[in-house]
């Protein structure tokens, strides 16, 4: 089996939690999965806890609080705007918009026509 980076068009090279109460879910899926959770700091001066697997970062949880727990996969795609405009033409209806996220790369979030959550993001590094 082979890793494919993160950054490969069309990899889900992060998920992310959101939920109610990241604190209990952050203990949930560490007693569960055996994960480390670290805070790593943002270019903005705030924290995103992020879960790692060994040493590698899969992905976060999310300090906007939702009304229920849900886990969103970062599919790496070359251009968001563009591959926000090609699913919302196909069926997706648009959570969040298209935004810069400083340090991490530019990022929307969607619902497939069947109402899954997913999310579309570009890379910093992917755009030199």
């Amino acid at each position: 089996m082979s890793i494919l980076d993160m950054t490969t068009i069309g990899n889900s090279g992060w998920i992310g939690h959101s939920g109610p109460d990241q604190n209990a879910a952050k203990t949930f899926y560490k007693d569960v999965l055996g994960w480390t959770i670290n805070d790593m700091p943002m270019q903005d001066g705030s924290s995103y806890s992020a879960a790692a697997v060994g040493e590698t970062a899969i992905g976060g949880f999310s300090p906007m609080p939702e009304e229920t727990g849900v886990w969103t996969i970062y599919f790496t795609v070359a251009d968001v705007d563009a591959s926000v405009a090609t699913a919302q033409a196909k069926g997706a209806t648009l959570v969040a918009p298209a935004m810069d996220m400083p340090g991490v790369g530019r990022m929307a979030t969607l619902t497939d026509p069947h109402g899954a959550r997913f999310a579309l993001i570009t890379y910093e590094s992917m755009t030199g």
